[in-house]
């Protein structure tokens, strides 16, 4: 056994140093000398080479001043200059907008194109109405896509007809007391009776829609993940024992009173906003806005600025209820408007106080509305009604300090807009009487 064992080893250390042979299938091919050298220098390859080389470099050393040159523009004596660009088939519509260029000191670097806005999807809940049309032009104004749910309990169709053939607008004739479904980015919610003779026609109606209007929103914010703006009211502060009133302040309301379906209605709305915010992780904004005026009010909805407007206009008596020495705060639509966007765009949740702090008494407010419209119209008393509020004044310092944002229009300057608007309307009387 040991001899085989010795003649196996043998045998495979003999079978290791003979190499194998040419006919062998492993045998590796013969190694061929490179020709590389040869290729390059045949047909003057290498020549091509070498220009290519420099071709490419030249340009990377030129393109900066060919830059330059391509962005001079003729001396102006503007600091920026205004550029237009499509934003493609898909948008239609062009943006503009301003590059501020340096003052020249020898040297011009490149500046960079802003770019354009991202359009967003956005729906306005009571969007035919007084504040929420005003509010649907600016959106559309800015390039944005807006759908529009009303009702028309209170909004009508006149204040949104001049949008109809826009391709970005929609209007649905919807009630938000019932669920519905869309894909948006953000949900501005203003659908709610917002005048005492309105809101106390139909209470019961007033607080559903404060209450299963805003849940119904809310819950398509959550679904969608869309932000959620809920314009709340001066309201909540009752008949306030602060002066002026900070959104610190929880009020001073009758929970059973006249007026508490629309108070109470959006202090729940707001209640809902927060635990929406805080358990589901809604981005809820809340605005609580104060006494608001301009074109497209309706002509008798009870309000201050409104009744005294149309009365004057119609040469009827200023309809003056309790003593006149109760005191509100007037703010231009377009005010509003551009302080609900600000908001929406910045990050702070609120409660914000939206509203013109210049006070006024009733009777302070007649004689305005006298110089106005007619110097020789009468003032009329009447009793107070219920739970009205004494004084109405915004501290809004907490907007001027995190929006940056204040009211522009003074009364005396808003007050001929909306003038004018109420002598057409009233003119052609294309709106009833109100509820009576």
């Amino acid at each position: 056994m040991k001899q085989l064992h010795k003649q196996s080893i043998g045998n495979h250390r003999r079978d290791e140093e003979i190499p194998m042979g040419p006919t062998s299938q492993y045998s590796p091919k013969t190694i061929k000398h490179p020709r590389s050298i040869n290729y390059l220098f045949r047909e003057q390859r290498l020549l091509f080479i070498l220009v290519g080389i420099f071709i490419g470099s030249m340009f990377f050393i030129l393109q900066p001043t060919i830059s330059r040159f391509g962005l001079s523009e003729p001396k102006s004596s503007s600091s920026s200059i205004s550029r237009t660009f499509s934003a493609g088939p898909a948008h239609r519509e062009q943006v503009s907008y301003s590059i501020p260029y340096p003052p020249h000191h020898g040297k011009v670097g490149r500046v960079p194109a802003a770019l354009p806005r991202k359009r967003s999807r956005i729906v306005v809940t009571g969007g035919a109405g007084f504040v929420g049309s005003h509010l649907v032009d600016k959106l559309l104004d800015r390039g944005d896509d807006v759908i529009v749910i009303d009702n028309f309990f209170t909004g009508r169709k006149e204040n949104l007809v001049h949008r109809f053939g826009n391709p970005r607008f929609e209007l649905i004739r919807h009630d938000v007391v019932e669920p519905i479904l869309l894909e948006v980015d953000q949900i501005y919610h203003l659908a709610c009776p917002a005048s005492p003779v309105h809101y106390k026609y139909n209470p019961v109606k007033t607080i559903k829609t404060n209450v299963m209007g805003t849940l119904n929103m809310l819950g398509l914010a959550k679904r969608i993940g869309a932000r959620f703006l809920l314009t709340s009211t001066s309201e909540v502060y009752g008949d306030p024992l602060e002066h002026p009133q900070k959104e610190t302040y929880w009020g001073n309301v009758n929970p059973i009173g006249e007026r508490s379906c629309y108070d109470e209605g959006k202090r729940t709305a707001e209640t809902l906003a927060m635990d929406y915010h805080r358990g589901a992780d809604v981005e809820v904004r809340i605005a609580r806005i104060f006494n608001t005026y301009g074109p497209r009010m309706c002509l008798d909805d009870g309000r201050v600025v409104s009744n005294f407007v149309a009365q004057a206009i119609r040469k009827q008596p200023l309809t003056v209820y309790g003593d006149g020495k109760q005191t509100r705060s007037f703010q231009y639509v377009s005010d509003l408007v551009n302080g609900l966007v600000a908001l929406m765009e910045s990050e702070h949740v609120g409660p914000f106080n939206l509203g013109n702090p210049g006070e006024f008494t009733m009777l302070e407010l007649a004689e305005v509305v006298k110089e106005t419209i007619d110097s020789s119209a009468t003032i009329e008393f009447r009793p107070n009604t219920a739970d009205d509020p004494h004084k109405r004044k915004p501290d809004i310092s907490k907007a001027k300090e995190l929006l940056n944002w204040e009211p522009k229009i003074s009364l005396r300057e808003g007050l001929p807009l909306m003038v004018s608007d109420f002598q057409n309307r009233i003119l052609n009387e294309d709106e009833g009487k109100g509820f009576n």
